[in-house]
């Protein structure tokens, strides 16, 4: 229960700093929506696709996936700024959870980053996505569960670097071909990739997160790649919570 409570009060805190300033949730979604005005209407012609809504519903699944992916991964930048400002090292006075310290500012990205997916979503349905709400609702599931994963993991680089001069080349360099092997834009299949190239992406665990997420909006929800995606992120998700938590808890005694 006390983990519990010391989550929700953090949380609430960390939200609330993200409503008094909000621009970097706008800002967050701007790119996205650039891919989907002004990508979008080549879609059906690039993919080969019969209908604007099948199109889309290869598009918007990898738009989503992007969205997570550099929607948590940076958000350490924030935390080095509390290290920097004394706030993390005011907090050692305190009986708060240390697990709590990291769940509650990683559920508050979680959170706005669904906000985003959602907007995304249904600002995709008039240029003429359709899909199941029940199969959406599980592919931000594994949304959340991207977040998650990446909150926690940059939050605990932050720890271990304290330096945005640090930080910031170490996640770009592991970020792009991370995003750039998730198939996020075209799809990694033998339609369109070499075969070296499908199984180098086959290690890649958000190219089973966007094709999963495919799936779901194309209204398969019992695809074997979801389940894949499911497992293999469920996975990643506990071992980097259990790694970050450790690493607030040495950091902050």
């Amino acid at each position: 229960m006390k983990l519990a409570r010391d989550t929700w009060l953090l949380f609430c805190r960390q939200f609330a700093l993200v409503l008094r300033n909000p621009v970097w949730v706008v800002v967050g979604i701007i790119q996205p929506l650039y891919y989907l005005f002004l990508f979008g209407p080549l879609l059906k012609r690039a993919y080969g696709s019969t209908s604007n809504s099948e199109a889309y519903r290869i598009f918007v699944p990898g738009v989503l996936v992007q969205l997570a992916i550099f929607g948590t991964f940076f958000v350490g930048f924030a935390l080095i700024s509390e290290l920097r400002a004394g706030v993390i090292e005011r907090t050692r006075v305190t009986p708060v959870s240390r697990l709590a310290m990291l769940l509650g500012r990683s559920l508050r990205d979680v959170v706005t980053l669904l906000f985003q997916c959602v907007l995304i979503t249904v600002l995709a349905i008039p240029l003429g996505l359709t899909a199941v709400l029940g199969n959406i609702l599980l592919a931000f599931a594994l949304l959340g569960l991207i977040g998650l994963m990446l909150s926690a993991a940059s939050y605990a680089t932050a720890l271990k670097l304290r330096s945005e001069d640090a930080l910031a080349p170490l996640l770009n360099t592991i970020g792009i071909p991370i995003l750039l092997l998730s198939g996020i834009l075209i799809p990694i299949s033998r339609q369109f990739a070499p075969g070296w190239l499908i199984k180098v992406a086959e290690w890649n665990p958000f190219y089973w997160a966007t094709d999963g997420a495919r799936q779901l909006f194309a209204g398969h929800p019992g695809d074997p790649n979801v389940w894949k995606a499911l497992v293999v992120l469920t996975g990643l998700t506990i071992l980097s919570v259990w790694w970050a938590a450790r690493s607030f808890a040495k950091s902050v005694r």
